[in-house]
């Protein structure tokens, strides 16, 4: 039975290797081994049960892995192992053991900490609930319906860009929703109004990853927030929440809303340039192009029961009871004289197992008491929807034992004694964006982007601060950006990378080629991405406030789209 978030991890499944994971680990392992005698002579005279540059070298080799095979899950597992290793001895017998490790020692510590905390099944929990409620609401028509309203509305070009970005941007609680149901719900009004698949595809991608990275309540939150709350909890002298650290990089998450404004700018003027302006006015003079890109298989599983009335409120009512069941319980449970600190103070992990619980019985009941589905349709819809998102469970499981056992090898440490005084403080949010972006580009995934760089930005960039005397709240400006940088640079590979699922699956619900749609949508991404760093990342890293950054940021957008952006009649006529 298909899923409804078939293949979040793999690039279009175009790529392949020229050396399997396993070789390139084998490769590495027997270079280490060969060399073991050595490296463990220098650790017994330093002190310590390995030398400190091999600590890092479990996620060094978890994201070569990504980037050379484009394969995050066994990457990731394959950092996991050689860490464990370190963590016994390097021997052979450390090999072995290492890999039993994996699974009974840290992968195990993953799920159930040692010290009885139950943030991470929190999280996982919330997430199988997202993903079930989701599928309860694409099963009922409810998410049809809205998608239906928005497209009946759009009577001219500058409308129907408008009802694309609209569907798109409505669908904001998961991105692989917003991508399989958006395209194929307003290609035929599009069409219509000649609108080019490329814009369409254009539509598609930036109104999934980078609003769904920003808002309180997706199927994202529970990911990021689970990153961060792993990472920081290590730091010392850090009391901060991982929702309200995650709160407070909203602000510096420059990319995703500057893209998003981007996005609405050009549906609301119908301004392009470049290579989209070119397709616009193509499609404008002979109809758009049908270019089938991608695994259509992938568009199944998103479609509501046949038969049934589609009401819109069997959709909004179940994302409306999550989103305030849960902003409800964070007052209750959070106490303080400000929103932040109330915000920061509360037990986050059940305000959003409550509003998760309660968004599935809502729209079950509005399924089942309207006789749309019956008890047994409405349970199979819900599985399907929490089968949707084991994948995403397995790379969150295993970037916390990764981070585990990174933790264990004291890297973090190793990283500050040797980074911390030859980088700057400024730099560190614009560079870790550029790093983030580059390894999502390449290896075509944001949320492996995310959890193989997390828990190592974050206590390198405290120890960065505790050396320059910021460990405190001076420094929580830096912290917030830094974090911000990470998960934004991840959305923008993911965003613009040729071999990124979310960059194939938009072009495929779209019925645009995958190579159209990443020309096109390149040189946008560019765009925003240099504003977001020039304008946005490095005035922050001076001590600007964000919405000085903001402000410049979307004055340039502006300029932007009225100094080089035109309307498509005008494309037309001055051949460009």
């Amino acid at each position: 039975m298909p899923t409804l978030i078939p293949r979040r991890f793999k690039a279009g499944g175009r790529f392949r290797p020229a050396l399997s994971v396993s070789t390139l680990l084998l490769i590495a392992m027997a270079v280490l081994l060969w060399a073991s005698p050595v490296l463990a002579q220098e650790a017994g005279a330093a002190g310590d049960s390995v030398p400190g540059w091999l600590s890092i070298l479990p996620p060094v080799i978890a994201i070569a892995l990504a980037l050379l095979t484009r394969r995050v899950i066994p990457s990731l597992a394959a950092g996991i192992w050689v860490g464990a290793w370190f963590a016994n001895e390097l021997s052979l017998y450390g090999i072995w053991a290492g890999l039993l490790d994996v699974f009974d020692t840290w992968v195990l510590q993953a799920l159930a900490p040692p010290d009885g905390s139950t943030g991470h099944m929190s999280i996982i929990l919330f997430t199988m609930m997202i993903g079930g409620m989701v599928g309860i609401i694409y099963r009922n028509g409810g998410a049809l319906a809205i998608v239906e309203k928005l497209t009946n509305w759009a009577n001219n070009r500058r409308r129907g860009e408008m009802a694309s970005a609209g569907v798109g941007t409505a669908i904001f609680f998961d991105d692989y929703a917003s991508l399989l149901v958006t395209g194929n719900a307003v290609r035929p009004m599009t069409d219509r109004l000649r609108i080019s698949r490329e814009k369409l595809a254009y539509y598609v991608d930036t109104s999934s990853a980078p609003i769904a990275t920003l808002a309180l309540v997706t199927t994202w939150i529970g990911f990021q927030v689970g990153l961060i709350g792993d990472a920081t909890s290590g730091l010392e002298g850090y009391d901060k929440s991982a929702y309200g650290t995650f709160l407070g990089a909203i602000p510096y998450m420059f990319y995703p809303i500057l893209a998003f404004i981007f996005m609405w700018m050009l549906a609301g003027t119908s301004r392009d340039f470049g290579p989209m302006a070119r397709a616009q006015q193509y499609a404008l003079e002979h109809g758009p192009q049908d270019a089938r890109g991608g695994d259509q298989e992938s568009e199944e599983g998103l479609e509501a029961k046949e038969g049934i009335a589609h009401r819109a409120i069997n959709a909004w009512l179940p994302v409306a009871v999550l989103l305030g069941v849960t902003i409800i319980a964070l007052f209750v449970t959070g106490e303080g004289d400000s929103v932040g600190d109330i915000i920061g103070s509360a037990d986050s992990f059940s305000a959003l197992l409550w509003g998760s619980l309660l968004s599935v019985l809502v729209a079950g009941i509005l399924s089942v008491g309207q006789g749309l589905l019956s008890l047994g349709e409405t349970v199979e819809a819900w599985l399907a929807g929490i089968r949707s998102v084991l994948t995403v469970l397995i790379i969150l499981t295993l970037a916390w034992a990764l981070s585990s056992v990174t933790e264990e090898l004291d890297a973090a440490a190793f990283l500050a004694e040797l980074l911390g005084e030859a980088i700057p403080t400024w730099i560190l949010p614009a560079l870790l964006f550029v790093l983030a972006a580059a390894t999502a580009f390449a290896t075509g995934t944001s949320w492996g982007t995310m959890g193989i760089l997390l828990p190592l930005a974050i206590p390198l960039t405290w120890a960065i601060l505790g050396n320059d005397g910021m460990a405190n709240e001076s420094g929580m400006m830096i912290l917030h950006a830094s974090v911000a940088s990470v998960l934004a640079g991840a959305v923008w590979g993911d965003h613009t990378s040729p071999i990124s699922d979310t960059t194939v699956l938009a072009a495929a619900t779209s019925h645009c080629g995958v190579a159209e749609h990443a020309n096109t949508q390149l040189p946008y991404g560019l765009v925003v991405g240099g504003i977001a760093i020039v304008l946005g990342l490095l005035p922050v890293g001076f001590g600007a406030p964000w919405w000085v950054g903001m402000i410049l940021s979307i004055a340039a957008l502006f300029g932007v789209v009225y100094g080089i952006g035109r309307p498509v009649d005008e494309v037309r006529k001055s051949g460009a």
